[in-house]
Parts: structure tokens; C-alpha cells; sequence
């Protein structure tokens, strides 16, 4: 068997709708013929992409990688046999877009301005993506950037829908003086006698996907401050004060280290989340698509996350073409 566009399709189907059944009807095939599709990709890949649970099917960090890459394959794809013509462009008119903690939004916005200049976009930062759903759900935004965890996938009604963009390791920014600053990957339960700063409840799974993170490796953090604004977070690492998760997109200051937590134990999925009737499918594509794109850039310029790949590529099974979060060919 040889991975086709179809097999994608197939993987993306299940993603939106987070079932099989669901994603048949959608696909119009029977739902045994999606679930003998699903275990021949699966063991083509050599890994699971889904796991069964009370809300349906959810990825795996490994399948939620796959699936952010399947996505901007077939959008090529779609793009190679469609007449620029027939290609919808963003509707005109204004967009109301949330946004989270996340570094794309000043390249996201520039590549929007270039490509849909008749899409006016006003901009709210929000931290905690639980109260950009609650404005979402409340129309007071169109459209957000968001996030979840694996195993603790976002939720919302069914007038909104949302679209992986990416998932990345989390890793940890320690003091440039720190004892493991040495070490190449740095195990959490190591960092048992540090203190760290932790981010507020996000209202989709921070903090306590950090605190079940630390008590699988047998320590609760002995002492922690809750803090978020990121430039004199890292003033204060800097100055040896204590430790924190942060995003592989972070560029660090002088004194602060970034490195990867030994054996990945914390994950991070970006989202694009938007109302259905509220923003037209062009726009939705564009909005994906650009931000795929700049997640993408910016992870490329991390070294700290490019020698990490490098360790993974040697050590995990991704196929060519599905390779994800590194250099030219995706997220």
C-alpha cells in the first residue's frame, strides 16, 4: 500500500468530526470501509494516529502531526487542479479575530494584509483561549487563534469549528546558570527542587496539564509564582530565579536557555477555531493557510527546536513528505 491523497482525506475527515461514522457520511463511504482504511494507514505509518475515548476519536500527538501536515499537502493538491479563476478569494469586509499568547499574529497579519486587502481585521489579545471561546460563542468574535492539549481536546457547540494548525513539544527556559544547563534534553523530575513560574488557568487545560506532567514524574514543583508576561519572565530566569514551560518558538535573552524536556511529557496544540456562519470558507482557508505558514517559519528559525528534531528524525518513524515542524516542508 502506498499513502494517497485519499488516505488523507480520510484522516482529516476523522479529525473534524471526531468519529468514524460521522466522517463516512461525510466522505459518503460506509463506516466499516473508513475503519479498515484507517488500520492500513495506520500500519503503513507504524503508528497510531487516534485514540477512542468518551468524546470520540482523538488524535495522538503523533497522529496530530500528521494530520496538520496531511492538510496543507491536499491543499496543494487542490490547488494544482484548480484554475486560479475558479480559486474563491477572501470575501471582503471586516473580521473579528482572538487571539492567545502565540508569536504569528504581526506575520499573520502582514501576509493577510498583502494577499486579502479587501479583509479588514481588527485584532483582541486574550490569554486564556477558554474566554476567547466564550466570546466566540457569544458573537462578539469571529474567528480565534487558539490552543489545546493532547488528551484534553478544546470543546465547544456546534456553531463553531476549529482546525489544527500545528503541535509541538513544550520545552523549558532555565537560567544560562543553571546546574543542568549542560544537559542536552533536561528530565522534568530533575527540576523538582526549582521554583517555577506558571502561567494562569487558560480555561482549556493550563495549568493542569503541567501539574499532571510533574506528579506522573514524582514531584509536585516545590515552589511556583503564577506569571505570563514574557519579557520580564525571562529578566527574572535570567537572574536565576526560577524555571518555566514556554513554546519552542521562544527567543531566548542573553542568561536564559531553552532546551527540550526529556521524553516530551508536555504538548501543545495550536488551533484555528471560528464561527460556521460567521466567516466564508475562503476566508477560513486563508487564515489556515497563513498561519501554517508562519507557525512554520518560526519554528525553523529555533535552533533549539531544529537540534531537537534532528534527535527525533533519528529515533521515530515519519514518513517522508509527513514530516512535520522542521524546515521546508511543513509544520
Amino acid at each position: 500500500m502506498e499513502l494517497e491523497l485519499r488516505h488523507l482525506r480520510v484522516l482529516c475527515a476523522i479529525a473534524d468530526s471526531g468519529s468514524v461514522g460521522r466522517a463516512a457520511v461525510a466522505l459518503g463511504f460506509t463506516q466499516p470501509a473508513v475503519s479498515t482504511q484507517l488500520r492500513r494507514i495506520e500500519r503503513l505509518l507504524g503508528e497510531g494516529l487516534f485514540v477512542r475515548s468518551s468524546a470520540g476519536m482523538e488524535l495522538t500527538a503523533y497522529g496530530a502531526d500528521v494530520v496538520s501536515q496531511a492538510r496543507e499537502i491536499l491543499t496543494r493538491a487542490d490547488a494544482l487542479v484548480r484554475r486560479r479563476t475558479d480559486v474563491p478569494a477572501p470575501a471582503a469586509g471586516p473580521l473579528r479575530l482572538g487571539v492567545t499568547n502565540t508569536p504569528v499574529v504581526p506575520m499573520l497579519l502582514e501576509a493577510l494584509r498583502e494577499t486579502s486587502p479587501d479583509l479588514t481585521v481588527s485584532v483582541s489579545s486574550v490569554y486564556a483561549t477558554g474566554e476567547l471561546l466564550r466570546q466566540l460563542e457569544s458573537g462578539e468574535l469571529d474567528a480565534v487563534l487558539g490552543c489545546d492539549y493532547p488528551g484534553l481536546p478544546v470543546r465547544h457547540s456546534a456553531a463553531l469549528a476549529h482546525r489544527a494548525i500545528n503541535t509541538v513539544p513544550i520545552f523549558v527556559a532555565l537560567p544560562a546558570a543553571h546546574p543542568l544547563a549542560h544537559r542536552v534534553e533536561v528530565p522534568l523530575e530533575e527540576l523538582s527542587e526549582d521554583t517555577w513560574f506558571v502561567s494562569s488557568d487558560d480555561g482549556v487545560g493550563w495549568p493542569g496539564a503541567f501539574y499532571d506532567a510533574c506528579q506522573a514524574a514524582g514531584f509536585q514543583p516545590a515552589g511556583t509564582h503564577e506569571f505570563h508576561v514574557l519579557d520580564q519572565l525571562q529578566s527574572m530566569i535570567a537572574k536565576g530565579m526560577g524555571v518555566t514551560a514556554v513554546q519552542p518558538t521562544l527567543r531566548p535573552i542573553d542568561g536564559v536557555l531553552v532546551k527540550p524536556l526529556a521524553g516530551d511529557p508536555l504538548w501543545q496544540r495550536h488551533l484555528l477555531i471560528w464561527r460556521r456562519e460567521a466567516v466564508p470558507a475562503p476566508v477560513v482557508e486563508a487564515l489556515h493557510h497563513h498561519a501554517v505558514r508562519t507557525y512554520r517559519n518560526l519554528l525553523a528559525q529555533a535552533p533549539h527546536l531544529q537540534r531537537w528534531l534532528a534527535r527525533a528524525y533519528t529515533t521515530t518513524r515519519l514518513p517522508d513528505g509527513l514530516r512535520t515542524m522542521g524546515g521546508g516542508s511543513g509544520v
